[in-house]
């Protein structure tokens, strides 16, 4: 494969197709980091009332976003 095509297979990828690394638990946010891309990327707790933690998010899990919009409706 050429670096030209490797680069713009990259650039098409959704953040649903990457996979991801916990890398901290701040507050109401999950820090992540891409696999492959090494993109940070910021989750906030939509449910405040069950907050996010260490030991279930511990440093270095490994983490699949799923996209909210395939999700059948209640």
């Amino acid at each position: 494969m050429l670096a030209s095509n490797e680069q713009a297979e990259k650039t098409a990828m959704s953040v649903f197709d990457e996979k991801y690394r916990v890398v901290g638990v701040e507050g109401d946010r999950l820090l992540l980091r891409g696999v492959l891309s090494g993109q940070v990327v910021t989750i906030l707790n939509s449910e405040p009332e069950i907050p996010l933690t260490l030991e279930e998010y511990p440093v270095g899990k490994l983490i699949a976003l799923s996209d909210p919009s395939g999700a059948p409706l209640n």
